[in-house]
């Protein structure tokens, strides 16, 4: 597998990288939080920009952008838009998703761009296309909240992402039993070994499925999120605790 690196972080390679969502609903929450979580043990920031009250103006977004940008430094940025049927807390119509994601692209200020990999194809390429174009990278995304696909079906999903020219894969699934999150890390395990050739991201939510997100330098999977004031997702471990967890795991191998 190749490793990819996002400014001086490398992904692919050792302990995995930890990001912290920012889920502020204000622009002054979301600075303020970017202020605190710049402070914490962060290898990169996500925005999830469908916590934002504006997230429609995108003038106002790609203003926030530029503030965020300024206080991480040289700390990568990860910009979401999570659709309301992926988890995300508000819906857009196809149409404002594409050019939400195309005018953050054109601005140059996000490091990585989500996109979900099931909006369509033909959506999809030409969103990759256009975000490779303006220099930025994108984590091609799929999450299940229903349920955990069968090990076949999970590793096709995260083949699919990168036959698509995703520089990430990124899978997460809900677990209704333990042994789904044993389908989960043995996926990752497949993917990893077999077919990736590039960094993928995968994870198995709520707290069944939390020592997914402590095992990414085992099975395979470079970076893991863990949360700051408030999590994003069911099973994220607090940034501080997931840091300290995920060296002590680093160290034992």
């Amino acid at each position: 597998m190749n490793t990819l690196k996002i400014r001086e972080l490398e992904l692919g390679t050792g302990i995995p990288a930890v990001c912290i969502p920012n889920v502020g609903k204000t622009r002054e929450e979301i600075i303020s939080l970017t202020k605190k979580y710049k402070e914490l043990p962060m290898d990169l920031m996500e925005w999830r920009s469908d916590w934002f009250e504006d997230v429609n103006d995108i003038r106002k977004v790609t203003e926030i952008l530029a503030q965020i940008r300024e206080i991480l430094g040289n700390t990568p940025l990860l910009f979401t838009f999570r659709t309301r049927k992926e988890g995300g807390v508000r819906e857009m119509d196809t149409e404002s998703y594409i050019s939400l994601n195309k005018a953050v692209a054109a601005a140059r200020m996000a490091d990585l761009i989500d996109v979900e990999i099931f909006t369509g194809d033909s959506i999809v390429a030409d969103l990759i296309a256009f975000i490779h174009e303006n220099h930025t990278r994108v984590v091609a995304s799929n999450h299940d909240f229903n349920r955990t696909p069968a090990k076949s079906d999970i590793v096709y999903r995260l083949r699919k992402m990168q036959d698509m020219g995703a520089d990430i894969p990124k899978i997460a699934v809900m677990p209704q039993s333990k042994r789904d999150v044993l389908t989960l890390l043995a996926a990752t395990e497949e993917m990893a070994s077999d077919y990736a050739d590039r960094p993928i991201i995968t994870m198995s939510m709520a707290g069944t499925g939390s020592i997914s997100r402590l095992a990414g330098e085992v099975f395979g999977s470079c970076l893991t999120f863990g949360s700051g004031e408030t999590a994003s997702a069911p099973g994220q471990i607090e940034a501080r605790e997931l840091h300290t967890i995920l060296k002590g795991i680093h160290q034992a191998l």
